[in-house]
């Protein structure tokens, strides 16, 4: 199953895509590209295609991401179509809490 076709609109009519979701998780963890290629067992380059939108993430993959960057709640408010906006605000809230 692939999470291609979920977009998230949050009010300026922008899409908010999976890999914008996947890098912010990412980061709010901490966590380079090198290093979350080692955890997901895959080279940088491909963490870079999911990110950037150039690959998308089988369901397997999403869930073993959210998994490695603790980001559960995040993943289930995208999946069930939460605003990107609402959902950014709370991985940046998240990370200000952690710094």
């Amino acid at each position: 199953m692939r999470i291609r076709h979920m977009r998230i609109s949050h009010d300026g009519g922008l899409e908010m895509k999976v890999g914008t979701i996947m890098r912010a998780c990412r980061e709010r963890k901490g966590y380079t590209q090198e290093h979350m290629a080692g955890l997901m067992e895959v080279d940088q380059a491909t963490i870079s295609r999911f990110e950037n939108g150039r690959q998308t993430p089988d369901l397997t993959t999403f869930v073993e991401w959210v998994d490695q960057t603790e980001s559960q709640e995040v993943a289930v408010a995208y999946l069930y179509g939460i605003k990107g906006i609402k959902i950014m605000q709370h991985i940046m809230n998240q990370r200000e809490v952690s710094i």
